[in-house]
């Protein structure tokens, strides 16, 4: 477990060792701990015996593929993930988001804007997991905020962290209709033009969690041409 004043951890994972040559002068110059690996294999055990506290990603990687890592993280653990990666395409950032990444950078970047990106999703994540909030029941949903869960009727439902804080955010102000964009904004961290499908993916993957029936929503109704909001059903399935 990290101290309270020890410096915060960061691994960065890529086969160039160049850029991680660079990541690291700028993160060390910053003051974070610096952790390395070249290949998904190592990342993925330097994870789980270092829990660090942000992991900077290549999409592309020997062994095992940064998708993969990101998939796999996210299931497991609630570590922040930025993706780092050659791919600029809108289809390949969803695909990226999707998978559980907090953040998106395209290569070449700027190390400075690297180091800012992973102070804002520093600071967003440590909110999160201050002062937790008592439970909240809406309908037999109810959000365990000191847990990190999610239960309906008695039985906890397995979510991922991209899940638990979409659902956090519109049980935030029940009723209200949030746009895609404020989602992704409120939720996400994110402020990317054109990735609003990410919250549908994300809305349909939560709903299939949480609904007694997924094709007919009672918790997470879709507000056409906005955007989604959480009903606050006393009665509720």
């Amino acid at each position: 477990m990290r101290r309270e004043n020890s410096p915060r951890t960061i691994l960065v994972v890529d086969d160039d060792r160049k850029t991680v040559e660079l990541i690291h002068l700028y993160l060390a110059n910053e003051g974070y701990q610096v952790l390395h690996a070249y290949d998904g294999q190592t990342a993925l055990r330097l994870a789980g015996k270092e829990k660090p506290d942000l992991i900077v990603l290549d999409l592309m990687l020997p062994q095992i593929d940064g998708l993969d890592i990101c998939d796999r993280l996210c299931q497991e653990t609630d570590i922040p993930i930025i993706m780092v990666t050659a791919r600029a395409t809108e289809e390949d950032k969803l695909v990226g988001l999707e998978t559980g990444a907090d953040d998106y950078i395209t290569k070449p970047f700027s190390p400075r804007e690297l180091v800012a990106r992973i102070k804002a999703v520093l600071r967003r994540t440590q909110l999160h997991k201050e002062e937790p909030l008592p439970d909240q029941r809406i309908g037999k949903l109810v959000i365990h905020y000191a847990r990190h869960e999610v239960s309906r009727g008695g039985r906890t439902i397995n979510l991922t962290p991209r899940e638990f804080r979409l659902l956090v955010t519109l049980a935030s102000q029940p009723g209200r209709a949030f746009s895609r964009q404020e989602l992704l904004r409120l939720a996400f961290g994110m402020d990317f033009d054109g990735l609003d499908r990410t919250v549908d993916v994300h809305m349909m993957n939560l709903r299939r969690k949480i609904e007694p029936d997924p094709s007919n929503p009672y918790y997470l109704r879709t507000v056409y041409g906005i955007g989604y909001k959480l009903v606050d059903g006393s009665n509720g399935a």
